[in-house]
């Protein structure tokens, strides 16, 4: 079986190279049956590749650069990214993708510019209207659940929300292993009175159907994310953003809040020093690093986003992940 080949928008996010080689880098040495192909400034990813430890020496053979133009303009919508012809990084990784020069593409552009040529220029799978974004968050059971859309369709309809709970449980079933995964609908109360149209007329359809391959549970408060007794939530694009933004959010700051007050005293500090194993633990599993890496479930190959501001850790996480969904061909297997 011929490697695995990513192709790295590297020019894209708050960090650019220093963040996308060196996190491209990190990944390979966890999963040596893959390649990258760097795009971006060649110069750029020269320097950043000289730059890498010596511990990641042995990866440097699985890494190609090709050249191509720079990030995209922060404030370009997505009707002039389609009609530019601008040769950025976005543009060159999806190409090879398109092209089969690579089987994944990972980048940290704003969603818009993602999922606006993802669309154009790898496809749709047949069926899916509408591609949903897919990311994992903690939860008290420890084990993931899965919550779709984070933010490429604000504006759904009912279907829309279901064809996102069949490509969700599947995901779950093909990457976690669970058989029949539990599904959810997002709402604002578990009453069936509750909600707007759209998310009513879905759980309608859902409850109508006989899907045997998941359960669907129902409604699901903003808490029951983090029980682990769900492992798929659907929303729309904007309510899953801000539910995962805030959770992001938070953990930051219960993070900053704990070390701050063992700073208090020296019975806080002692009690911190002692308590410092179990707290890294914590912090370590709230991490929002460890959940970088969101799919577009719904394209006909394996596109990844990573957060913005996500440094080289934070974008190895994404790689990995688009190594892995590669790997198990997920993209076709969604709908199968």
């Amino acid at each position: 079986m011929p490697p695995l080949r990513i192709a790295i928008d590297a020019m894209g996010g708050d960090y650019g190279p220093r963040a996308t080689v060196s996190g491209a880098a990190l990944a390979l040495a966890q999963k040596p049956g893959a390649n990258v192909t760097l795009y971006g400034r060649r110069h750029l990813l020269d320097v950043e590749l000289s730059r890498l430890p010596a511990i990641l020496a042995h990866v440097r053979d699985r890494i190609d650069v090709i050249e191509a133009g720079d990030s995209l303009p922060a404030n370009m919508t997505p009707s002039r990214i389609l009609r530019d012809t601008f040769n950025g990084s976005l543009y060159a990784s999806l190409d090879a993708l398109r092209s089969g020069d690579a089987c994944a593409c990972v980048s940290a552009e704003h969603t818009g510019a993602i999922m606006a040529l993802a669309r154009r220029d790898v496809g749709m799978l047949d069926n899916v209207a509408r591609p949903a974004i897919s990311a994992a968050i903690p939860t008290v059971s420890q084990k993931p659940c899965y919550m779709l859309d984070l933010g490429a369709n604000v504006d759904v309809r009912a279907e829309h929300l279901v064809d996102f709970a069949i490509m969700g449980a599947a995901m779950v079933r093909l990457v976690d292993g669970v058989q029949l995964p539990k599904v959810g609908l997002l709402n604002v109360g578990t009453e069936s009175s509750k909600g707007e149209r759209r998310v009513r007329e879905a759980d309608m359809l859902l409850r109508a159907s006989e899907h045997t391959r998941f359960e669907y549970v129902g409604y699901m408060e903003g808490d029951a994310l983090f029980t682990g007794n769900t492992d798929v939530a659907i929303c729309d694009g904007m309510v899953g953003n801000v539910a995962l933004k805030s959770s992001e959010g938070l953990a930051r700051m219960l993070g900053e809040r704990l070390r701050g007050e063992f700073q208090i005293g020296w019975y806080a500090r002692t009690v911190g020093w002692l308590a410092k194993p179990v707290l890294r633990r914590f912090m370590q599993e709230l991490n929002p690093v460890r959940y970088n890496g969101a799919s577009f479930l719904g394209l006909r190959s394996t596109v990844v986003k990573s957060h913005g501001n996500a440094q080289a850790e934070g974008f190895a996480y994404a790689v990995r992940r688009a190594m892995d969904e590669a790997a198990m061909n997920l993209p076709e297997r969604l709908m199968s």
